[in-house]
């Protein structure tokens, strides 16, 4: 009944998304609905949906909106990232930038960031402060992250602040948008936002482990583009100098391939070991969280998407 639900209610998310970025310009129907077509985990909208039906959602519809406008959200960041990641495949497929070109990628972001207005809009001035709450920790997050990066300094506690505000912050959004819409009182509405907070963290942290050992392939994209740019949590020193060691002075000859290195030495660390141990942890913070949620097999559902965060390979 509930895996029933949760695919009805993912498809209409589909369908919103794509419809709602028709446009008479052409280009910018073209450009959303690619990168739309590429699919990905839709894990901000599930949450959405799964946070309404938690709290004792049963008009499911109603979330639809809501839920494709967390997810627009995040698409339309994936776009402006991989401009400045300068990233020529998402989820298997050509970049929008890589297609269509910096300029036209940087709109068809701008594009997607206002249909989230669009489908706000009718949900009222509380949702949308939440929605708008969000979106601002999140380009906070993506901001202390590039100035960490170009500065070269990363340490534990501006790791958590980043990725707590650039990942954490919509998964938190999308379960308390929801859980309200359901009228649920507040010790609900609470839990189920921490339960989403502490999954968003989690679910970074194994980005950032696949980042080092995942399979390109299977994840769509290239491995260690945030090693080559000093981001995520190898930046961080867990590796015990593992990043520094391969540092080489200009005058040297520089070795046939220093990222390849890195990521061998990284991998040798123990640094991938202690974050996975860190991930499980804060994982285990979620599925905690949901003791103040009704029990019913919605919530396990929600048990069982913090084993796919933390169990996944792309």
């Amino acid at each position: 009944m509930v895996a029933n639900l949760i695919q009805a209610g993912m498809e209409a998310v589909e369908n919103k998304l794509r419809s709602v970025v028709d446009s008479d310009v052409q280009l910018l129907t073209d450009a959303s609905r690619h990168i739309i077509a590429s699919g990905g985990k839709r894990l901000r909208p599930q949450i959405a949906l799964l946070a309404y039906l938690a709290a004792g959602g049963e008009e499911w519809h109603e979330v639809i909106p809501l839920a494709a406008a967390i997810e627009m959200v995040h698409t339309a960041t994936l776009v402006h990232d991989d401009i400045n990641d300068h990233s020529l495949t998402r989820r298997g497929q050509i970049t929008v930038h890589a297609r269509w070109g910096r300029t036209f990628a940087l709109l068809t972001g701008d594009y997607l960031f206002t249909k989230v207005y669009e489908m706000m809009a009718p949900y009222g001035a509380a949702y949308n402060e939440i929605m708008a709450e969000a979106c601002i920790r999140l380009v906070e997050g993506e901001t202390l992250q590039a100035a960490a990066a170009k500065a070269g300094q990363m340490d534990r506690e501006t790791y958590k602040a980043i990725i707590s505000r650039k990942t954490a912050s919509l998964f938190d959004a999308a379960a308390r948008m929801g859980a309200m819409l359901a009228g649920a009182d507040e010790k609900v509405v609470e839990a189920l936002a921490v339960y989403a907070h502490n999954l968003g963290l989690a679910f970074q942290m194994v980005d950032d482990i696949l980042d080092i050992i995942g399979d390109p392939e299977k994840m769509g994209k290239p491995i260690g583009l945030d090693v080559a740019q000093h981001r995520g949590f190898t930046a961080i020193q867990n590796g015990h100098g593992a990043t520094e060691t391969v540092m080489v002075d200009e005058e040297e000859a520089a070795p046939p391939d220093p990222l390849a290195e890195m990521m061998a030495r990284l991998r040798e660390s123990g640094a991938v070991e202690i974050a996975r141990l860190q991930a499980v942890e804060i994982a285990g913070r979620a599925r905690a969280a949901l003791v103040d949620v009704p029990a019913t097999p919605v919530r396990q559902a929600l048990y069982e998407l913090v084993d796919t965060v933390v169990n996944r390979d792309k």
